[in-house]
């Protein structure tokens, strides 16, 4: 089963969606649901990235301080 969403989108953005479209000969509806899908398992894919520059403790400048790399 399948469910309608609608959205607003810029005319820019719109174009390129249409554009799209029209170059790869999918309807914009299977452009949008497979641009959605890729995104949503990206993310999926990164379940601790929330997580990153929480934790405390150590320097907080250890990237641009010399003298904590192994050389």
């Amino acid at each position: 089963m399948s469910n309608t969403l609608t959205i607003r989108l810029p005319k820019e953005l719109l174009d390129r969606l249409r554009q799209v479209s029209r170059q790869s000969g999918l309807p914009v509806g299977r452009v949008v649901r497979q641009s959605l899908e890729t995104t949503l398992s990206q993310e999926e894919r990164k379940p601790l990235l929330h997580f990153a520059g929480l934790i405390k403790g150590g320097p907080r400048n250890i990237s641009s301080r010399k003298g904590f790399s192994r050389e």
